[in-house]
């Protein structure tokens, strides 16, 4: 590969990993390019972080490019004309290490893993009902289409609460498919078919009663604490905004 052979060449890099579906073997045509690059500590990060990004203009034909930056971890993704996406992640020397089980080592030396936090459940319980009042309150004011931007945000929360119930992972959909059958077969009821008000209200209803299920999984006492105020919510026929 292009991009490792140049990191073996690059005295600034000494190490190299296979991160995302590569690390695990999972690759199809829809995955992207993954490579997290360890710093060498005496490295100028700036330095190295200009020329990577130039040669993936220059060689590989980069057309944007935008960064998400974890603590001192940058990564920045590439697209390329073809519509392929190159993330490449600059580490210093002391963070480079697998937070996860999609990390395969490629040359050099990684520090112990350290698993990355799963989201709390009580955080996602929090955000859920937070959706809730703001879907009752566009539904009333006939704001449909912010209506439907709250109602996914709350149907999200509940959805990461029951991939942290199955032991999947909660971030960004990727347990979502792994799923129980009978649980994606009635989480289809929590989606939209149209944008009329009834609909909207219907499928209020059924993503709360889900919200409140998987709360109840999580902490029985405060799914005692909420349930009444969330059905309350749900109803959307009162006049408060």
């Amino acid at each position: 590969m292009q991009l490792v052979a140049a990191a073996r060449e690059d005295g600034r890099i000494t190490g190299a990993a296979h991160l995302g579906s590569a690390a695990i073997g999972q690759q199809d045509a829809w995955s992207d390019i993954d490579l997290a690059l360890c710093l060498a500590p005496e490295a100028s990060f700036e330095d190295v972080l200009r020329d990577w990004t130039a040669r993936l203009y220059g060689d590989l034909g980069a057309v944007a490019h935008l960064d998400v930056r974890r603590r001192e971890i940058l990564y920045r993704v590439f697209l390329l004309g073809n519509t392929l996406q190159i993330d490449v992640s600059f580490w210093p020397a002391e963070e480079f290490r697998a937070v996860g089980p999609k990390f395969k080592l490629i040359f050099g030396t990684a520090n112990e893993t350290r698993t990355a936090p799963e989201p709390e459940a009580k955080d996602l319980a929090d955000m859920g009902w937070l959706y809730a009042l703001h879907v009752r309150s566009a539904i009333a004011r006939r704001r449909w289409l912010q209506a439907e931007y709250m109602l996914s945000g709350m149907r999200n929360e509940m959805l990461a609460l029951a991939c942290r119930r199955h032991g999947l992972v909660a971030v960004q959909g990727r347990g979502l498919d792994e799923l129980p059958r009978d649980f994606q077969t009635r989480v289809a009821r929590c989606f939209l078919q149209s944008l009329e008000e009834a609909e909207l209200r219907r499928a209020f209803a059924e993503t709360t009663e889900a919200l409140l299920e998987e709360i109840g999984y999580a902490d029985p006492e405060m799914a005692d604490r909420v349930q009444g105020p969330l059905r309350e919510i749900a109803d959307v026929s009162g006049s408060r905004s």
